[in-house]
């Protein structure tokens, strides 16, 4: 079995944030995918993440560790969440990518851990 990391690719800026309806509507989705996945076996961890903003970034410099606030960088997408998932192949990984994409409606970057 491989372990892959399923990153929500959030857009940060440009569209309109869901309302709060439309956010019960998705998070229902997710956890209905969620329960899918413990039922297959194959669940290790998810989570949502604060907006960046929200962010520290330490830094090394020297001897010494700087505390940065903000993100580590800025971009046109930032991490909103993740599951990590314990599969056969990519083609499983793959598949549960596509549930939830179809649950969030973002993009979804599925990515091997290495050990």
């Amino acid at each position: 079995m491989t372990q892959y990391l399923l990153s929500v690719v959030t857009p940060a800026e440009g569209g309109e944030p869901p309302t709060p309806d439309e956010l019960t509507a998705i998070m229902s989705r997710v956890e209905a995918v969620q329960t899918r996945v413990r039922q297959a076996g194959a669940w290790v961890f998810a989570g949502g993440l604060a907006a960046p903003s929200s962010a520290t970034v330490l830094r090394p410099k020297g001897d010494e560790v700087l505390l940065v606030d903000g993100p580590f960088a800025e971009g046109k997408e930032y991490l909103g969440g993740l599951s990590v998932i314990d599969v056969a192949d990519l083609d499983e990984a793959l598949r549960w990518g596509r549930e939830f994409v179809a649950a969030i409606g973002l993009p979804i970057e599925v990515r091997p851990f290495e050990w």
